[in-house]
């Protein structure tokens, strides 16, 4: 039985990668403060024996020693989100990604935890015209929110050249599901989107709704992490998405098609710090830890509409 800690327990992809640990029978730790993270996200688990929680900051140096205390693994999902909000509030997205990050691997060292899965982004690229996007590109990171990743990632790796941790940062694109909030004004275009769309409202497209993202299910995701945990690896900084590129306006048709609407979207203007195209390269993913999507883009949709319909 392994030992594990997710920090971002309470958030949506950790409240998901959370529930796969307990349901495959590891004991699991979960540190939230709960700032973007929901106590409702883990309810499943709240009344597992193998499962708990804890509210605290990952900035917080002490508590993160006490949490890392015969831990085998960690799973780092905690972070602050969204470009347009890093580009609002850098300091605190520096604060948070970047402190944080480094506080947990210096924790991870003390304790001595083996292996320590980060979550990265695919804004690291930035602009990079070229597609799909290849772990060898330059990184571009053109807000705050991207650099503070590519930061985490950089942290992870020297945490695997100087102290020996396996560590694995997966630079995740564009991940949905259930559990991803649509009442935030930060909030990810497809839970934003669907709830204006089920409540016959038309969504909003910032710019001309031709640039493209590389939309991933949330389970393929959670078996990214426990691929690259169970790997065995270190050192290594992988793309994580389903290898589809949709356009914003391609999005909403979809949406439609799913829902039975009709509804024409409204445009506005371009945010600042928003990447024009993206679609991730995922065969470096597979051949390290064997990793292949498996849920397609509009199986995903589908998943959502029913699961939170």
């Amino acid at each position: 039985m392994t030992q594990t800690l997710v920090t971002g327990a309470a958030g949506f992809i950790g409240s998901h990668l959370t529930e796969a640990l307990v349901d495959r029978g590891d004991t699991v730790i979960g540190v939230d403060a709960l700032v973007t993270g929901r106590r409702a996200n883990m309810e499943s688990v709240n009344n597992a024996e193998a499962f708990q929680f804890v509210e605290g900051d990952i900035r917080d140096g002490e508590l993160m020693r006490e949490l890392c205390a015969d831990v085998q693994t960690i799973y780092h999902q905690a972070a602050i989100p969204s470009v347009p909000r890093s580009v609002e509030d850098p300091v605190t997205t520096t604060d948070v990604n970047c402190v944080g990050t480094a506080t947990l691997l210096d924790a991870a060292r003390d304790a001595g935890v083996e292996t320590v899965v980060v979550a990265s982004s695919s804004s690291v690229y930035g602009s990079e015209t070229a597609v799909p996007k290849v772990e060898t590109m330059v990184p571009q990171p053109e807000s705050p929110y991207a650099l503070s990743k590519y930061h985490t990632e950089q942290l992870a790796m020297q945490a695997h050249a100087l102290y020996g941790i396996d560590t694995v940062a997966l630079r995740y694109f564009n991940i949905f599901g259930p559990r991803q909030r649509p009442d935030s004004p930060y909030a990810a275009v497809i839970p934003a989107f669907l709830a204006r769309m089920r409540a016959g409202e038309r969504p909003v497209i910032y710019g001309d709704g031709q640039q493209t993202r590389d939309f991933t299910y949330i389970d393929n995701a959670v078996r990214a992490n426990l691929a690259a945990a169970d790997a065995g690896v270190g050192g290594e900084v992988l793309n994580i998405g389903a290898g589809e590129q949709l356009s914003i306006t391609g999005l909403v048709d979809l949406l439609n098609d799913v829902l039975g609407t009709s509804l024409a979207p409204e445009h506005t203007e371009p945010r600042e710090g928003d990447v024009r195209h993206s679609s991730a390269d995922i065969d470096h993913a597979e051949r390290i830890i064997g990793y292949m999507p498996a849920v397609d883009v509009i199986n995903g949709i589908r998943r959502l509409v029913c699961t939170t319909g």
